[in-house]
């Protein structure tokens, strides 16, 4: 509960720097808890111990590219050219997906990238606004929509941080209980 509003949180995000184990803490909660959920996650893609680019994975098993080094698009995050239809029709529809089945939620991540899409947007909005508990992760730095997400008061934001992480777990994985 949120003790301003008494409104019952609901949507749980994480957020820190680059690196500190956002991904992976979802990852693990879901598989912990038996967590049947919606949504999707995020994975680095490497070549010869290089970063090269980004996979959506969604939690039904399939698989896209979000974005790559060099690739042409319009969309652009420093060096990555993102790809808005794979995060459209993978992402959104598995969000989607869990709307309408009435699962939770998992949006790994709000972040630069996914901030290109429309249709991200709306059905993040939309998740947001239903019964169903959100679990995600949102980027550390601001903007209108991210801010916006943060100030909800049924939402709670958590930076992780390598010296919290086993705090953290916990302490996400309490909320979970709390609102499944």
């Amino acid at each position: 509960m949120s003790a301003q509003t008494g409104t019952t949180i609901k949507n749980i995000f994480i957020t820190g720097k680059p690196g500190t184990g956002k991904t992976t803490l979802i990852i693990d909660l879901i598989k912990e808890l038996g967590l049947d959920a919606g949504g999707f996650y995020t994975r680095e893609v490497r070549e010869a111990g290089k970063r090269v680019g980004f996979d959506i994975h969604t939690l039904d098993d399939k698989t896209g590219a979000l974005a790559r080094k060099g690739e042409k698009s319009l969309y652009r995050v420093g060096s990555y050219g993102v790809d808005l239809r794979s995060l459209d029709t993978l992402g959104v529809s598995s969000i989607e997906s869990a709307l309408a089945a009435g699962k939770p939620v998992v949006i790994d991540e709000i972040g630069k990238m996914e901030l290109f899409s429309e249709r991200f947007k709306a059905v993040v909005l939309a998740a947001l606004d239903r019964t169903v508990p959100v679990l995600g992760t949102i980027k550390l730095t601001g903007d209108l929509l991210t801010d916006a997400i943060k100030k909800r008061s049924d939402t709670i934001v958590i930076e992780l941080t390598p010296e919290n992480r086993m705090d953290t777990k916990k302490h996400v994985r309490e909320l979970l209980e709390a609102v499944l």
